[in-house]
């Protein structure tokens, strides 16, 4: 039985966040957290995945405070693990952040510092905030899969510049540089696909897709304002769809996915709703929170007001 005092916190550290970061930096945050006082345990994780298991066995022993020490992977995992409970509400659960990742990105949108003092200072003021989260079906070659989400999932080219920034993170090497490197030299091996995209029943594209970003917050990649329109709490799913266009022009707009204003370009298109489903003559992949995942056919959901978090703002 895990402690269930009010005051407090499991930490769930991931080591392998930051490319090491988390490795490197635990035993400094682990005596500032102790400096300042805070009633803890921590559980490590050991590989991909495991962060899903310990949040869902530390929420079955009792515990209803919880901090991830990682990135925005760790923390879709965490969420994961507390979303597929069956006996606690999730509105039970308090959920705060120390970021060690490379992007931190959900972090951005909730004004949480990347400064070890300053988030701990945050996560011991237990300020709180409902914010919404995304459910999503897809498929691993014939199998149906669902994952949660609580910041941004990504199809198409954004999938794959996440997937094969991913390979190099789990050798050791990466950073928002690979994943910019990645931006750019990935992209004259892509190929469009047909796709169609219905928001709340009603098709609302048919054609050649170059990328789409399905958000319940605005940033991802390390920093880029791809759904600039994103309300975290007002129960809808904002997405952002790049159609077919030139690879140059991507290349020449490229800033424009860090100041939000890419959706002004003409080949951009936005849509809200609380049901989104995507299907696509080949197999188009997702990535959720950086994880990258299986294919289409998709299908979101909005689930409401369902994660307290701590928030800075």
């Amino acid at each position: 039985m895990e402690n269930t005092s009010s005051d407090n916190w499991l930490m769930i550290v991931n080591p392998n966040a930051g490319v090491k970061k988390g490795f490197k930096d635990w035993p400094k945050i682990l005596e500032i957290l102790k400096e300042e006082g805070v009633d803890f345990e921590y559980r490590l994780t050991e590989s991909r995945g495991h962060a899903i298991q310990i949040a869902s066995e530390v929420v079955a022993g009792g515990s209803r405070n919880i901090c991830v020490v990682g990135g925005d992977g760790t923390l879709n995992e965490v969420l994961n693990g507390i979303m597929t409970g069956k006996d606690v509400s999730t509105s039970e659960i308090t959920l705060g952040m120390i970021p060690v990742g490379t992007g931190n990105d959900w972090c951005r949108m909730f004004n949480i510092p990347f400064d070890y003092v300053k988030a701990i200072h945050l996560l011991k003021q237990k300020k709180t905030f409902m914010q919404d989260a995304g459910k999503v079906t897809y498929f691993h070659d014939v199998n149906k899969v669902v994952r949660y989400f609580m910041n941004v999932a990504g199809m198409g080219y954004d999938a794959l510049v996440a997937k094969k920034t991913n390979i190099l993170k789990e050798k050791g090497i990466g950073g928002s540089l690979t994943y910019m490197y990645f931006v750019f030299a990935s992209l004259f091996q892509y190929k469009f696909m047909d796709a169609v995209i219905e928001v709340d029943d009603k098709i609302v594209f048919k054609g050649e897709v170059f990328s789409m970003n399905v958000g319940i917050c605005k940033y991802n990649g390390g920093g880029m304002m791809q759904v600039p329109f994103a309300i975290p709490d007002d129960g809808l799913l904002d997405v952002t769809l790049i159609k077919k266009t030139s690879k140059w022009m991507v290349v020449r707009y490229a800033r424009k996915l860090f100041d939000g204003s890419l959706v002004d370009l003409p080949i951009v298109a936005t849509f809200k709703g609380e049901h989104i489903r995507i299907r696509s003559t080949g197999k188009l992949y997702l990535e959720t929170d950086g994880e990258s995942l299986g294919h289409t056919p998709f299908v979101f959901e909005i689930l409401p007001r369902c994660i307290k978090i701590v928030t800075g703002k």
